[in-house]
Order: structure tokens, then C-alpha cells, then sequence
């Protein structure tokens, strides 16, 4: 409960009566995400030690994964920017067209233009 007395919430997944599938689930790659306040989704797809084309693999899967999640209700232009950052540094804004225009074949080959 901690020391405020707080629960944790079902919906992050952090509640569950099957322990063994939800460590299964997580360690298999199980991602959850959701839009805070203001529309902003913070995320993390990769690690240092991944390769290029890995996290541009998992940043192309991960841009697919919310266009395909978009709600209904959504209108207008659903990406207007994206940036990509560690944890306590400078962000890089991407080309959002470009990615959203690539393939997997050309992500695992690392082809991903930043915006000057």
C-alpha cells in the first residue's frame, strides 16, 4: 500500500490474481501505453544496448501499434510531432512522414532521417 496509502490500479496491468502469466506476459515483451493529459505518450522501446536498427524496428512498431489503436473519436491530424530521448537527455525531434512512410525491411536496415 505504501506510505500514502495508495493501491496500485488494475489498469496498468500491476494488479492481477495470475502472477505466472503476468511475469510471462512483461518478460515476453508485453508493452502498455496511454496518452497523458495532454496527448503526450511517454514510452520506452529499446535500451542502450540495442542496436540502431533494433530500436528503429521497435520505434516503427510502436508508431503502427497507435495508429492502429486510435480511438474513434480522434479527428483531424493525430501525429503532429515526435521525439525520441533518454531518460535525462536532449531530445531529437523525428520525421514523423518518414517513418510513418517506411517499411520493416527498411527499418532493419537502419533508413530513418532526423529533422535538422
Amino acid at each position: 500500500m505504501g506510505p500514502r496509502g495508495l493501491m496500485p490500479s488494475p489498469k496498468g496491468g500491476t494488479v492481477t490474481t495470475d502472477v505466472a502469466q503476468a511475469i510471462a506476459e512483461f518478460k515476453a515483451g508485453k508493452l502498455e501505453f496511454r496518452a497523458d493529459r495532454t496527448g503526450i505518450v511517454h514510452v520506452m522501446f529499446g535500451k542502450v544496448s540495442f542496436s540502431p536498427e533494433d530500436l528503429l524496428v521497435n520505434l516503427k512498431a510502436l508508431q503502427e501499434t497507435i495508429d492502429r489503436n486510435r480511438p474513434s473519436g480522434a479527428k483531424g491530424r493525430y501525429w503532429r510531432t515526435m521525439y525520441v530521448s533518454a531518460t535525462m537527455g536532449p531530445s531529437i525531434q523525428l520525421d514523423i512522414n518518414g517513418l510513418r512512410d517506411m517499411k520493416f525491411t527498411d527499418a532493419a536496415r537502419g533508413e530513418l532521417r532526423k529533422i535538422p
